[in-house]
């Protein structure tokens, strides 16, 4: 009996391919996670570590695309699902840290200021969603603006401490 006869071939594992594409959903969500806990570390006044989580979902950001893109998984649900996470890292958790680090102190005209840099963000995305394929947007994007407020915010909060020196 020839060693052929002996090996029989594997079946074809369809799980692993739904495996695949799930990576960048699931990087995806870690950088929804990281913009969760930055606005609740912002509410919780520690602003060092409300900063750090947006660098860290910028990094996330970064990647979930290109491993899409590597593994050949992109989809339509990613591309939205990745917008949403977007809206929640560098929208609304850049916002609430800007207001409980500065802008609480000014009252309605804080949270004013830091709502329409909510909206923006969103306005951005939502522009970024609808255009053509064929339209590039070259460093739009508001992770690489948000990622440029966390490292800045970062520095500023590890030099002054809280918003006492305001």
């Amino acid at each position: 009996m020839a060693l052929e006869e002996k090996v029989t071939p594997l079946p074809k594992r369809e799980g692993l391919r739904r495996g695949i594409y799930l990576l960048p959903n699931l990087i995806t969500t870690g950088a929804l996670f990281a913009g969760f806990y930055s606005i609740i570390a912002a509410m919780s006044g520690d602003l060092e570590q409300a900063a750090i989580a947006i660098v860290i979902a910028g990094f996330m950001d970064s990647l979930d695309g290109r491993i899409a893109r590597l593994t050949n998984t992109q989809s339509e649900f990613g591309v939205q699902y990745d917008s949403l996470s977007d809206l929640v890292a560098f929208g609304v958790a850049p916002a609430v840290l800007m207001f409980s680090w500065i802008l609480s102190d000014l009252g309605k005209l804080g949270w004013l200021v830091a709502f329409l840099y909510m909206a923006c963000a969103a306005l951005r995305l939502a522009r970024f969603n609808t255009a053509p394929d064929a339209k590039v947007f070259l460093w739009a994007c508001e992770s690489c603006r948000s990622r440029h407020f966390g490292d800045d915010g970062l520095d500023l909060v590890r030099q002054h401490g809280s918003s006492d020196w305001v």
